[in-house]
């Protein structure tokens, strides 16, 4: 029996829905939607505060700098205390933060809230993670990570257009106020519905942070789909609409409309490659295989891209963020193979790895743009860019190559590893109680 098996406890899906993946998926969402927000509220924080193009950038990195230290602490805490209990915190402090941002008249007074705010919903995730592993099957892990991804890409639709609306009615503060409240309700709902689920009796026990990363099927994973995972966010949440009117020629209203169309993409892309991973599992085609051809895939767009075939680019811009919700399995696939007792850290550092590999995407794309100088109209020319996209494409090969070279040396002439798998799986109802990942087998113990 599988270590999740042994603690996901014996409930419905409607169950499950209501009572586990409806509350913590609502922390992810509010996470998403307050760290994008500042972007649509810049004009009025700039007027009100008479905040510097530089502070506020400062100010909106805070978030991610404090979003960043507390993984791996959050990670332990819900290995040892459970997922309710953490966020319980969590979105507590959260919501002190988001208060104390509405309240503040300062550069100082800000930027310490915010970092409060980050700190507050560093865990969003990661508890959601952990919580929906304790309570289902492994083999639903990877198309309900799916929906809470997409829940994630709703949170962030919603700091658009809607806060944009929500100014007709009140300013700044109030939205701030507003979102505040709904960090209070969210941890009400988990605290009222959601169950206090069972940890391991491993977690109680100290289990270094570095077993995480000597775990064959954690390293296996992160060599694979880590680097197309930090290409997609730093690409996306920076760059590529940079691309799109420098190299494209596109007005800022088009670029906005493809950006909107993005978010859509990420939304969709999410929930069909969970259902697609789940469909092939009962095929005996493992997650990592989907991973590997999504990648394939994705990286060909970036190729595409670095192609600069201008009619081409709009199609480009939303293929990139279709395909690119392929990288979101790698939280199912260490989930799915990591025991119970070190899922939170494992999601917690698979975080950490995505978001400081992020940064310094979106920094080295900066350097090599940089390297060409602008134009009149303060844009980089499109070699720029087909050097950055380049260089990003090229460091993802050696992965899908070590991929494919390791599981055609695992497999033989024979094929004897797919008549294996095959084997291993001969039923629908099988399928529903395993993990697909082999590494899983012969782990009788709590760590292993």
């Amino acid at each position: 029996m599988s270590m999740h098996a042994a603690v996901a406890p014996a409930r419905s899906g409607v169950a499950v829905f209501c009572l586990v993946f409806l509350p913590f998926a609502l922390g992810h969402y509010l996470s998403c939607l307050l760290r994008g927000v500042n972007a649509v509220l810049t004009a009025e924080l700039l007027g009100a505060i008479a905040l510097t193009p530089a502070q506020l950038g400062l100010l909106t990195s805070a978030f991610f700098l404090a979003f960043a230290l507390v993984q791996l602490p959050i990670g332990m805490a819900l290995d040892r205390y459970g997922p309710r209990a953490v966020q319980l915190w969590l979105l507590a402090l959260a919501a002190l933060g988001v208060w104390l941002f509405s309240r503040g008249h300062s550069f100082a007074e800000l930027m310490w809230a915010r970092a409060l705010m980050g700190a507050g919903l560093g865990g969003c995730f990661m508890a959601a993670v952990k919580a929906i592993s304790c309570a289902i099957a492994p083999s639903r892990l990877p198309s309900v990570h799916g929906y809470l991804i997409a829940v994630g890409g709703l949170g962030a639709a919603t700091a658009t257009m809607p806060v944009k609306l929500a100014l007709h009615y009140t300013d700044w503060r109030g939205v701030f106020l507003g979102l505040a409240l709904a960090a209070l309700a969210i941890a009400l709902l988990i605290r009222l519905l959601s169950p206090a689920l069972p940890a391991p009796a491993a977690a109680k026990s100290k289990v270094s942070v570095w077993s995480v990363y000597r775990d064959p099927g954690f390293r296996r994973t992160i060599a694979l789909i880590l680097l197309p995972h930090t290409v997609f966010f730093g690409v996306q949440g920076l760059w590529i609409g940079r691309w799109l009117a420098d190299v494209g020629g596109l007005s800022d209203d088009n670029v906005a409309y493809l950006l909107y169309l993005g978010m859509a993409a990420v939304i969709f892309g999410a929930i069909g490659m969970g259902m697609l991973t789940e469909w092939a599992g009962r095929r005996a085609i493992e997650p990592m295989q989907v991973a590997a051809a999504g990648i394939v895939l994705f990286v060909g767009v970036q190729v595409a891209m670095a192609c600069n075939v201008v009619p081409s680019l709009p199609l480009l811009s939303v293929l990139f963020t279709l395909l690119g919700t392929v990288t979101g399995l790698e939280y199912a696939i260490v989930a799915q193979s990591m025991p119970a007792s070190l899922t939170g850290r494992a999601a917690t550092c698979l975080n950490l790895l995505i978001f400081t590999g992020a940064f310094l995407v979106q920094a080295g794309f900066g350097l090599i743009l940089g390297c060409w100088p602008l134009n009149s109209q303060q844009q980089y020319p499109p070699q720029a860019y087909q050097a950055a996209f380049g260089v990003l494409a090229a460091l993802q090969l050696p992965g899908l190559a070590m991929f494919f070279i390791g599981r055609y040396r695992r497999a033989g002439p024979s094929g004897k590893m797919a008549a294996c798998t095959a084997a291993m799986i001969n039923s629908k109802e099988d399928y529903e109680t395993r993990s697909l990942w082999t590494s899983r087998q012969g782990k009788t113990g709590p760590d292993r």
